[in-house]
Protein backbone atom coordinates (compact mmCIF):
# COMPACT_ATOMS: atom_id res chain seq x y z
CA UNK A 1 0.00 0.00 0.00
CA UNK A 2 1.21 3.54 -0.72
CA UNK A 3 1.40 5.99 2.14
CA UNK A 4 -0.04 9.51 2.04
CA UNK A 5 2.39 12.36 2.25
CA UNK A 6 2.19 14.49 5.42
CA UNK A 7 0.46 17.27 3.46
CA UNK A 8 -2.20 14.93 2.02
CA UNK A 9 -2.79 13.34 5.44
CA UNK A 10 -3.35 16.77 7.00
CA UNK A 11 -5.77 17.69 4.19
CA UNK A 12 -7.75 14.45 4.68
CA UNK A 13 -7.95 15.12 8.42
CA UNK A 14 -9.20 18.66 7.79
CA UNK A 15 -11.93 17.41 5.41
CA UNK A 16 -13.09 14.87 7.98
CA UNK A 17 -13.30 17.55 10.68
CA UNK A 18 -15.30 19.81 8.38
CA UNK A 19 -17.79 16.99 7.67
CA UNK A 20 -18.34 16.47 11.39
CA UNK A 21 -18.86 20.21 11.93
CA UNK A 22 -21.39 20.43 9.09
CA UNK A 23 -23.29 17.43 10.48
CA UNK A 24 -23.55 19.10 13.88
CA UNK A 25 -24.80 22.34 12.35
CA UNK A 26 -27.48 20.46 10.41
CA UNK A 27 -28.69 18.76 13.58
CA UNK A 28 -28.91 22.06 15.49
CA UNK A 29 -30.75 23.84 12.67
CA UNK A 30 -33.41 21.11 12.43
CA UNK A 31 -32.31 19.74 9.07
CA UNK A 32 -32.67 16.11 10.09
CA UNK A 33 -32.57 14.57 6.64
CA UNK A 34 -29.39 13.48 4.93
CA UNK A 35 -28.34 15.00 1.66
CA UNK A 36 -29.03 13.79 -1.83
CA UNK A 37 -30.04 10.26 -1.11
CA UNK A 38 -32.15 11.03 1.92
CA UNK A 39 -30.16 8.38 3.72
CA UNK A 40 -31.57 9.13 7.16
CA UNK A 41 -35.06 8.10 6.22
CA UNK A 42 -35.93 7.56 9.86
CA UNK A 43 -32.67 5.89 10.91
CA UNK A 44 -29.43 7.02 12.42
CA UNK A 45 -27.25 4.86 10.26
CA UNK A 46 -25.07 5.93 7.39
CA UNK A 47 -23.90 9.51 7.07
CA UNK A 48 -27.31 11.08 7.92
CA UNK A 49 -27.98 12.99 11.14
CA UNK A 50 -31.32 12.81 12.92
CA UNK A 51 -32.81 16.15 13.96
CA UNK A 52 -32.86 17.09 17.63
CA UNK A 53 -36.64 16.89 17.93
CA UNK A 54 -36.70 13.46 16.25
CA UNK A 55 -34.21 12.22 18.85
CA UNK A 56 -36.48 13.65 21.58
CA UNK A 57 -39.40 11.75 20.05
CA UNK A 58 -37.30 8.59 20.01
CA UNK A 59 -36.85 9.01 23.77
CA UNK A 60 -40.64 8.80 24.18
CA UNK A 61 -40.82 5.68 21.99
CA UNK A 62 -38.05 3.90 23.90
CA UNK A 63 -39.40 5.15 27.24
CA UNK A 64 -43.12 5.24 28.04
CA UNK A 65 -44.21 3.71 24.71
CA UNK A 66 -41.75 0.85 25.20
CA UNK A 67 -43.01 0.25 28.73
CA UNK A 68 -46.61 0.28 27.49
CA UNK A 69 -45.69 -2.26 24.79
CA UNK A 70 -43.97 -4.55 27.30
CA UNK A 71 -46.92 -4.52 29.69
CA UNK A 72 -49.36 -5.07 26.81
CA UNK A 73 -47.42 -8.17 25.79
CA UNK A 74 -47.62 -9.44 29.38
CA UNK A 75 -51.39 -8.92 29.44
CA UNK A 76 -51.70 -10.46 25.96
CA UNK A 77 -54.89 -11.06 24.00
CA UNK A 78 -56.68 -8.10 22.46
CA UNK A 79 -54.53 -5.65 24.42
CA UNK A 80 -51.39 -6.96 22.74
CA UNK A 81 -53.02 -6.80 19.29
CA UNK A 82 -54.05 -3.21 19.98
CA UNK A 83 -50.54 -2.37 21.15
CA UNK A 84 -49.05 -3.68 17.90
CA UNK A 85 -51.28 -1.24 16.01
CA UNK A 86 -50.21 1.60 18.31
CA UNK A 87 -46.57 0.74 17.69
CA UNK A 88 -47.19 1.13 13.98
CA UNK A 89 -48.95 4.46 14.60
CA UNK A 90 -45.98 5.89 16.50
CA UNK A 91 -43.62 4.57 13.82
CA UNK A 92 -45.63 6.32 11.08
CA UNK A 93 -45.63 9.56 13.05
CA UNK A 94 -41.88 9.36 13.58
CA UNK A 95 -41.42 9.06 9.82
CA UNK A 96 -43.52 12.21 9.40
CA UNK A 97 -41.29 14.05 11.89
CA UNK A 98 -38.19 12.95 9.95
CA UNK A 99 -39.77 14.32 6.76
CA UNK A 100 -40.71 17.62 8.44
CA UNK A 101 -37.24 18.07 9.91
CA UNK A 102 -35.66 18.12 6.47
CA UNK A 103 -38.40 19.65 4.31
CA UNK A 104 -40.42 22.82 4.03
CA UNK A 105 -44.13 22.77 4.81
CA UNK A 106 -46.15 21.58 1.79
CA UNK A 107 -49.58 22.58 0.52
CA UNK A 108 -52.68 21.41 2.36
CA UNK A 109 -53.31 18.69 -0.22
CA UNK A 110 -49.78 17.29 0.13
CA UNK A 111 -49.96 17.56 3.89
CA UNK A 112 -53.14 15.48 3.90
CA UNK A 113 -51.32 12.79 1.91
CA UNK A 114 -48.42 12.85 4.39
CA UNK A 115 -50.85 12.42 7.28
CA UNK A 116 -52.64 9.48 5.63
CA UNK A 117 -50.46 6.68 7.12
CA UNK A 118 -51.10 7.86 10.69
CA UNK A 119 -54.78 8.48 9.94
CA UNK A 120 -55.24 4.94 8.61
CA UNK A 121 -53.72 3.36 11.71
CA UNK A 122 -55.89 5.53 13.97
CA UNK A 123 -58.94 4.28 12.09
CA UNK A 124 -57.67 0.70 12.36
CA UNK A 125 -57.27 1.07 16.15
CA UNK A 126 -60.79 2.42 16.56
CA UNK A 127 -62.31 -0.21 14.28
CA UNK A 128 -60.65 -3.00 16.26
CA UNK A 129 -62.32 -1.75 19.43
CA UNK A 130 -65.76 -1.62 17.77
CA UNK A 131 -65.33 -5.16 16.43
CA UNK A 132 -64.44 -6.54 19.88
CA UNK A 133 -67.13 -5.14 22.16
CA UNK A 134 -67.52 -8.54 23.81
CA UNK A 135 -63.84 -8.64 24.76
CA UNK A 136 -63.13 -9.07 28.51
CA UNK A 137 -60.53 -6.32 28.02
CA UNK A 138 -62.99 -3.90 26.40
CA UNK A 139 -62.17 -1.09 28.86
CA UNK A 140 -58.51 -1.33 27.85
CA UNK A 141 -59.45 -1.17 24.17
CA UNK A 142 -61.79 1.76 24.79
CA UNK A 143 -59.12 3.76 26.62
CA UNK A 144 -56.82 3.41 23.59
CA UNK A 145 -59.57 4.03 21.04
CA UNK A 146 -60.85 7.20 22.73
CA UNK A 147 -57.39 8.78 23.03
CA UNK A 148 -55.52 7.63 19.90
CA UNK A 149 -56.75 10.72 17.93
CA UNK A 150 -54.16 12.59 20.01
CA UNK A 151 -51.65 11.53 17.34
CA UNK A 152 -53.42 14.04 15.10
CA UNK A 153 -51.67 16.87 17.00
CA UNK A 154 -49.43 17.36 13.96
CA UNK A 155 -52.38 19.02 12.21
CA UNK A 156 -53.76 20.91 15.22
CA UNK A 157 -52.14 24.34 14.96
CA UNK A 158 -51.88 26.60 16.87
CA UNK A 159 -52.61 24.60 20.06
CA UNK A 160 -51.48 20.99 19.61
CA UNK A 161 -50.57 20.52 23.29
CA UNK A 162 -54.05 21.25 24.74
CA UNK A 163 -55.54 18.95 22.10
CA UNK A 164 -53.42 16.03 23.35
CA UNK A 165 -54.54 16.85 26.91
CA UNK A 166 -58.21 16.62 25.85
CA UNK A 167 -57.61 13.19 24.32
CA UNK A 168 -55.81 12.03 27.47
CA UNK A 169 -58.81 13.13 29.56
CA UNK A 170 -61.11 11.15 27.25
CA UNK A 171 -59.07 8.01 27.97
CA UNK A 172 -59.52 8.40 31.73
CA UNK A 173 -63.20 7.51 31.45
CA UNK A 174 -62.03 3.96 30.81
CA UNK A 175 -58.67 3.81 32.59
CA UNK A 176 -60.55 4.54 35.83
CA UNK A 177 -62.60 1.42 35.16
CA UNK A 178 -59.49 -0.64 34.54
CA UNK A 179 -58.07 0.57 37.87
CA UNK A 180 -61.33 -0.25 39.61
CA UNK A 181 -61.44 -3.79 38.17
CA UNK A 182 -57.77 -4.74 38.67
CA UNK A 183 -56.38 -2.68 41.53
CA UNK A 184 -56.82 -5.51 44.01
CA UNK A 185 -56.34 -8.32 41.47
CA UNK A 186 -53.45 -7.75 39.09
CA UNK A 187 -50.84 -5.02 39.48
CA UNK A 188 -49.65 -5.19 35.87
CA UNK A 189 -52.98 -3.75 34.68
CA UNK A 190 -52.48 -0.83 37.06
CA UNK A 191 -48.94 -0.36 35.74
CA UNK A 192 -50.34 -0.59 32.20
CA UNK A 193 -52.66 2.36 32.89
CA UNK A 194 -49.84 4.45 34.34
CA UNK A 195 -47.52 3.66 31.42
CA UNK A 196 -50.17 4.46 28.80
CA UNK A 197 -51.25 7.77 30.33
CA UNK A 198 -47.61 8.80 30.75
CA UNK A 199 -47.22 8.56 26.95
CA UNK A 200 -49.58 11.50 26.48
CA UNK A 201 -48.10 13.41 29.42
CA UNK A 202 -44.63 13.12 27.91
CA UNK A 203 -45.97 13.97 24.46
CA UNK A 204 -47.47 17.21 25.82
CA UNK A 205 -44.10 18.18 27.30
CA UNK A 206 -42.41 17.27 24.01
CA UNK A 207 -44.83 19.42 22.00
CA UNK A 208 -44.40 22.33 24.40
CA UNK A 209 -40.64 22.21 23.89
CA UNK A 210 -40.37 21.53 20.15
CA UNK A 211 -43.74 22.24 18.45
CA UNK A 212 -45.51 24.81 20.63
CA UNK A 213 -47.79 26.25 17.95
CA UNK A 214 -47.75 23.35 15.51
CA UNK A 215 -45.48 20.88 13.73
CA UNK A 216 -42.10 22.54 13.14
CA UNK A 217 -41.02 22.29 9.50
CA UNK A 218 -37.55 23.01 8.18
CA UNK A 219 -36.96 26.48 6.72
CA UNK A 220 -34.66 25.06 4.08
CA UNK A 221 -34.58 22.05 1.82
CA UNK A 222 -37.21 20.90 -0.68
CA UNK A 223 -40.94 21.25 -0.14
CA UNK A 224 -42.28 18.06 1.39
CA UNK A 225 -44.27 15.70 -0.80
CA UNK A 226 -46.09 12.43 -0.23
CA UNK A 227 -43.17 10.50 -1.74
CA UNK A 228 -40.88 12.00 0.93
CA UNK A 229 -42.62 9.92 3.57
CA UNK A 230 -40.47 6.93 2.54
CA UNK A 231 -37.20 8.31 1.11
CA UNK A 232 -34.72 6.04 -0.61
CA UNK A 233 -32.45 4.24 1.78
CA UNK A 234 -34.78 4.74 4.74
CA UNK A 235 -36.55 2.01 6.61
CA UNK A 236 -40.31 2.57 6.28
CA UNK A 237 -42.55 1.63 9.20
CA UNK A 238 -43.77 -1.97 9.28
CA UNK A 239 -46.88 -2.19 7.12
CA UNK A 240 -50.13 -3.20 8.75
CA UNK A 241 -52.84 -5.26 7.08
CA UNK A 242 -54.28 -2.93 4.41
CA UNK A 243 -58.08 -2.71 4.17
CA UNK A 244 -59.75 -3.92 0.96
CA UNK A 245 -60.11 -1.07 -1.55
CA UNK A 246 -63.91 -1.07 -1.39
CA UNK A 247 -64.45 -2.18 2.23
CA UNK A 248 -66.46 0.47 4.05
CA UNK A 249 -67.40 -1.68 7.04
CA UNK A 250 -64.60 -0.32 9.21
CA UNK A 251 -65.53 3.31 8.69
CA UNK A 252 -67.12 4.98 11.70
CA UNK A 253 -67.77 8.35 10.15
CA UNK A 254 -69.60 7.62 6.95
CA UNK A 255 -66.80 6.51 4.62
CA UNK A 256 -65.18 9.89 4.07
CA UNK A 257 -61.68 8.52 4.65
CA UNK A 258 -62.09 5.82 1.99
CA UNK A 259 -62.39 8.25 -0.93
CA UNK A 260 -58.65 8.59 -1.72
CA UNK A 261 -58.16 4.80 -1.59
CA UNK A 262 -61.07 4.19 -3.94
CA UNK A 263 -59.86 6.82 -6.40
CA UNK A 264 -56.32 5.44 -6.29
CA UNK A 265 -57.59 1.94 -7.12
CA UNK A 266 -59.59 3.38 -10.01
CA UNK A 267 -56.63 5.32 -11.38
CA UNK A 268 -54.41 2.24 -11.10
CA UNK A 269 -56.90 0.29 -13.22
CA UNK A 270 -57.12 3.06 -15.82
CA UNK A 271 -53.34 3.21 -16.08
CA UNK A 272 -53.31 -0.36 -17.39
CA UNK A 273 -54.31 0.98 -20.82
CA UNK A 274 -55.25 -1.79 -23.22
CA UNK A 275 -54.44 -4.42 -20.59
CA UNK A 276 -57.56 -3.45 -18.65
CA UNK A 277 -59.67 -5.74 -20.88
CA UNK A 278 -57.55 -8.85 -20.29
CA UNK A 279 -59.67 -9.89 -17.32
CA UNK A 280 -62.91 -9.92 -19.35
CA UNK A 281 -64.39 -13.18 -20.63
CA UNK A 282 -65.52 -13.61 -24.22
CA UNK A 283 -69.28 -14.02 -24.60
CA UNK A 284 -70.41 -16.28 -27.48
CA UNK A 285 -73.07 -14.93 -29.84
CA UNK A 286 -75.60 -17.53 -28.71
CA UNK A 287 -75.44 -16.03 -25.19
CA UNK A 288 -75.80 -12.37 -26.22
CA UNK A 289 -79.24 -11.19 -25.13
CA UNK A 290 -79.39 -8.37 -27.69
CA UNK A 291 -79.05 -10.95 -30.50
CA UNK A 292 -81.27 -13.60 -28.85
CA UNK A 293 -84.50 -12.00 -27.55
CA UNK A 294 -85.68 -15.35 -26.16
CA UNK A 295 -82.91 -15.24 -23.54
CA UNK A 296 -84.48 -12.14 -22.01
CA UNK A 297 -87.52 -14.13 -20.86
CA UNK A 298 -85.53 -16.91 -19.25
CA UNK A 299 -84.71 -17.12 -15.57
CA UNK A 300 -81.27 -18.11 -14.47
CA UNK A 301 -77.74 -16.78 -14.41
CA UNK A 302 -77.65 -15.88 -18.12
CA UNK A 303 -80.02 -12.96 -18.02
CA UNK A 304 -80.97 -12.27 -14.41
CA UNK A 305 -79.15 -11.84 -11.15
CA UNK A 306 -80.29 -11.46 -7.57
CA UNK A 307 -83.26 -9.14 -7.41
CA UNK A 308 -82.72 -6.10 -5.22
CA UNK A 309 -85.28 -5.01 -2.67
CA UNK A 310 -87.33 -2.41 -4.49
CA UNK A 311 -90.71 -0.91 -3.80
CA UNK A 312 -92.19 2.57 -4.18
CA UNK A 313 -91.98 3.12 -0.42
CA UNK A 314 -88.36 2.01 -0.18
CA UNK A 315 -87.32 4.22 -3.08
CA UNK A 316 -89.17 7.16 -1.57
CA UNK A 317 -87.41 6.79 1.78
CA UNK A 318 -84.00 6.03 0.29
CA UNK A 319 -83.40 9.62 -0.75
CA UNK A 320 -80.30 10.95 1.03
CA UNK A 321 -81.15 13.23 3.89
CA UNK A 322 -79.69 16.70 3.90
CA UNK A 323 -76.78 16.95 6.30
CA UNK A 324 -77.23 19.85 8.67
CA UNK A 325 -74.25 22.13 9.31
CA UNK A 326 -72.37 21.78 12.59
CA UNK A 327 -72.79 24.63 15.07
CA UNK A 328 -70.74 25.79 18.05
CA UNK A 329 -71.67 29.35 18.90
CA UNK A 330 -73.10 31.66 21.56
CA UNK A 331 -76.58 32.87 20.65
CA UNK A 332 -77.62 35.43 23.24
CA UNK A 333 -77.36 33.56 26.55
CA UNK A 334 -77.38 30.09 24.95
CA UNK A 335 -74.34 28.15 23.78
CA UNK A 336 -75.55 26.04 20.84
CA UNK A 337 -73.58 22.86 20.07
CA UNK A 338 -75.36 21.10 17.21
CA UNK A 339 -74.72 18.35 14.64
CA UNK A 340 -71.16 17.67 15.73
CA UNK A 341 -69.95 14.35 14.32
CA UNK A 342 -66.70 12.74 15.52
CA UNK A 343 -65.31 15.98 16.96
CA UNK A 344 -62.95 15.38 19.85
CA UNK A 345 -61.85 18.10 22.23
CA UNK A 346 -64.60 20.74 21.90
CA UNK A 347 -64.16 23.32 24.68
CA UNK A 348 -66.42 26.15 25.87
CA UNK A 349 -64.33 28.33 28.17
CA UNK A 350 -65.63 31.91 28.03
CA UNK A 351 -68.72 31.28 30.16
CA UNK A 352 -70.94 33.34 32.50
CA UNK A 353 -73.35 32.35 35.26
CA UNK A 354 -76.46 33.37 33.26
CA UNK A 355 -75.56 31.23 30.24
CA UNK A 356 -76.91 27.79 29.30
CA UNK A 357 -75.52 25.08 27.01
CA UNK A 358 -77.73 23.11 24.62
CA UNK A 359 -76.11 20.17 22.78
CA UNK A 360 -78.24 18.62 20.02
CA UNK A 361 -77.41 15.60 17.82
CA UNK A 362 -73.74 15.42 18.74
CA UNK A 363 -72.27 11.98 18.09
CA UNK A 364 -68.91 10.35 18.88
CA UNK A 365 -67.60 13.61 20.31
CA UNK A 366 -66.34 15.14 23.56
CA UNK A 367 -67.34 18.47 25.06
CA UNK A 368 -65.77 20.31 28.01
CA UNK A 369 -67.42 23.31 29.66
CA UNK A 370 -65.26 25.47 31.90
CA UNK A 371 -66.49 27.85 34.56
CA UNK A 372 -69.89 28.14 36.28
CA UNK A 373 -73.04 28.26 34.16
CA UNK A 374 -76.80 28.01 34.67
CA UNK A 375 -77.73 24.69 33.02
CA UNK A 376 -76.75 22.07 30.44
CA UNK A 377 -79.01 20.02 28.16
CA UNK A 378 -77.99 17.02 26.03
CA UNK A 379 -80.67 16.17 23.47
CA UNK A 380 -80.53 13.32 20.92
CA UNK A 381 -76.82 12.75 21.42
CA UNK A 382 -74.98 9.45 20.97
CA UNK A 383 -71.59 8.46 22.43
CA UNK A 384 -70.98 11.97 23.72
CA UNK A 385 -68.57 12.63 26.59
CA UNK A 386 -69.40 15.73 28.66
CA UNK A 387 -67.09 17.23 31.29
CA UNK A 388 -68.05 20.41 33.16
CA UNK A 389 -67.01 22.42 36.21
CA UNK A 390 -70.08 23.87 37.98
CA UNK A 391 -73.80 24.14 37.20
CA UNK A 392 -76.14 26.11 39.48
CA UNK A 393 -79.34 24.72 37.96
CA UNK A 394 -79.80 21.35 36.28
CA UNK A 395 -78.09 19.00 33.81
CA UNK A 396 -80.64 17.28 31.56
CA UNK A 397 -80.00 14.20 29.41
CA UNK A 398 -82.89 13.56 26.99
CA UNK A 399 -83.28 10.97 24.20
CA UNK A 400 -79.61 10.07 24.30
CA UNK A 401 -77.63 6.86 23.99
CA UNK A 402 -74.28 5.81 25.48
CA UNK A 403 -73.34 9.18 26.97
CA UNK A 404 -70.92 9.97 29.79
CA UNK A 405 -71.29 12.96 32.10
CA UNK A 406 -68.54 14.02 34.51
CA UNK A 407 -68.83 16.88 37.01
CA UNK A 408 -65.59 18.35 38.35
CA UNK A 409 -67.22 20.84 40.73
CA UNK A 410 -70.85 21.00 41.92
CA UNK A 411 -74.26 20.35 40.41
CA UNK A 412 -77.56 20.16 42.38
CA UNK A 413 -79.64 18.02 39.96
CA UNK A 414 -79.10 15.68 37.03
CA UNK A 415 -82.17 14.55 35.08
CA UNK A 416 -82.09 11.50 32.76
CA UNK A 417 -85.08 10.87 30.47
CA UNK A 418 -85.65 8.42 27.60
CA UNK A 419 -81.97 7.51 27.54
CA UNK A 420 -80.26 4.13 27.06
CA UNK A 421 -76.79 4.06 28.57
CA UNK A 422 -75.70 6.94 30.80
CA UNK A 423 -72.65 7.04 33.09
CA UNK A 424 -72.51 9.86 35.62
CA UNK A 425 -69.14 10.59 37.26
CA UNK A 426 -69.59 12.61 40.46
CA UNK A 427 -66.92 14.67 42.20
CA UNK A 428 -66.43 14.80 45.95
CA UNK A 429 -68.16 18.19 46.01
CA UNK A 430 -71.22 16.90 44.13
CA UNK A 431 -72.10 13.83 46.21
CA UNK A 432 -75.34 15.51 47.38
CA UNK A 433 -76.55 15.77 43.77
CA UNK A 434 -80.10 14.51 43.09
CA UNK A 435 -80.39 12.19 40.10
CA UNK A 436 -83.90 11.91 38.65
CA UNK A 437 -84.56 9.34 35.92
CA UNK A 438 -87.53 8.19 33.85
CA UNK A 439 -87.99 5.78 30.91
CA UNK A 440 -84.24 5.09 30.88
CA UNK A 441 -81.95 2.06 31.13
CA UNK A 442 -78.31 1.14 31.71
CA UNK A 443 -77.67 4.04 34.06
CA UNK A 444 -74.66 4.03 36.38
CA UNK A 445 -73.38 6.53 38.91
CA UNK A 446 -69.66 6.47 39.70
CA UNK A 447 -68.70 7.81 43.12
CA UNK A 448 -65.09 8.76 43.95
CA UNK A 449 -63.33 7.16 46.91
CA UNK A 450 -60.60 8.44 49.17
CA UNK A 451 -57.93 6.82 46.99
CA UNK A 452 -59.21 8.55 43.83
CA UNK A 453 -60.78 5.42 42.34
CA UNK A 454 -64.44 5.33 41.37
CA UNK A 455 -67.09 2.95 42.68
CA UNK A 456 -69.73 2.16 40.07
CA UNK A 457 -73.34 1.89 41.32
CA UNK A 458 -76.23 1.01 38.98
CA UNK A 459 -79.42 3.08 39.09
CA UNK A 460 -82.51 0.89 39.70
CA UNK A 461 -84.67 0.26 36.64
CA UNK A 462 -87.28 -2.17 38.00
CA UNK A 463 -89.84 -1.34 40.69
CA UNK A 464 -92.65 -2.92 42.66
CA UNK A 465 -95.86 -1.07 43.46
CA UNK A 466 -98.46 -2.23 46.03
CA UNK A 467 -101.64 -0.80 47.53
CA UNK A 468 -101.35 -0.45 51.33
CA UNK A 469 -105.02 0.36 51.86
CA UNK A 470 -104.60 4.11 51.56
CA UNK A 471 -102.11 4.80 48.79
CA UNK A 472 -99.75 3.19 46.29
CA UNK A 473 -96.29 2.37 47.65
CA UNK A 474 -93.47 1.90 45.19
CA UNK A 475 -90.11 0.29 46.05
CA UNK A 476 -87.12 -1.00 44.08
CA UNK A 477 -87.07 -4.72 43.47
CA UNK A 478 -84.10 -6.81 44.57
CA UNK A 479 -83.07 -7.48 40.98
CA UNK A 480 -83.27 -3.80 40.04
CA UNK A 481 -80.45 -2.36 38.00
Amino acid sequence: MCRLSPGMAALASLVQRLEVAVSRLEAVSGGGGGSAGGSTGGSTGGSGVVAAYVEAYDAIITGSVGQYMTLSQQIGGDVQKHADMMKQAFSCQRQLLVTASGSQKPSDASLTALLTPVSKVIQQVQTFREQNRSSPLFNHLSAISESVPALGWVAMAPKPGPYVKEMQDAAQFYTNRVLKDYKEKDQKHVDWVKAYLSIWTELQNYIKQHHTTGLAWSKSGPVASASAAHPAGGAPPPPGPPPPPMDFSGSSGGGGDQGPDTRNALFASLNKGADITKGLKHVPKDQMTHKNPNLRTQTGPVCTGPKPFSSPKTEATAAPSRKLPSVLELDGKKWKVENQEGVQGMVISDTELKQVVYAFKCNNSTLQIKGKINSITLDNCKKLGLVFDDVVGIVEVINCRDVKVQVLGKVPTISINKTDGCHVYLSKDSLECEIVSAKSSEMNVLVPGNDGDYTEIPVPEQFKTVWDGKKLVTTCTEIAG
